[in-house]
């Protein structure tokens, strides 16, 4: 069984890391969605929220799970049994960093892959940055996010 994870910090998912799931869905036998629970960074949305949206999102997707992890990427992906991480690319400042991060990772564990996707043209300009801003100023989240969870978004600005 092909197994890729594809990780991030998800806060919140947007349009753009959907496109890449149901994409990834398509090329592996099981993707896990790696919401990263990274006590540097302050995330709008805590990790079990980040989780339940996610799950909300992904649950018609019949080889698509999503689960929580902290620490190293190579760890969490022995733990699932996967050898492939999924990468979303929006522009080449993405794959700089990403490059960089697939070396570590290959020095890591040289078993693993990491495997670029870009993103859909219509969504290159959506980041979960982006989509907090757009809704602290009470913006429009319609084709941001999935509509699903545009009412959690809006419940952290009220």
């Amino acid at each position: 069984m092909r197994v890729a994870v594809y990780p991030g910090s998800f806060d919140p998912i947007t349009n753009g890391h959907l496109d890449i799931i149901k994409r990834a869905a398509k090329l592996y036998d099981k993707v896990v969605v790696g919401v990263l629970d990274n006590i540097n960074k302050k995330p709008l949305f805590t990790i079990d929220e980040r989780k339940k949206m996610i799950d909300g999102v992904i649950a018609d997707i019949d080889n698509v799970e999503c689960d929580v992890f902290s620490g190293l990427l190579v760890d969490f992906l022995k733990c699932k049994d996967a050898t492939v991480i999924i990468k979303g690319l929006r522009t080449v400042a993405d794959f700089e960093y990403e490059f960089q991060m697939a070396l570590l990772n290959k020095a890591l564990n040289p078993e693993f892959e990491t495997v670029f996707m870009m993103t859909n043209s219509g969504y290159s300009y959506i980041s979960s940055s982006m989509v907090k801003e757009v809704a602290k100023y009470n913006g429009c989240l319609e084709g941001l996010v999935p509509e699903e969870i545009i009412p959690e978004i809006r419940k952290k600005y009220i």
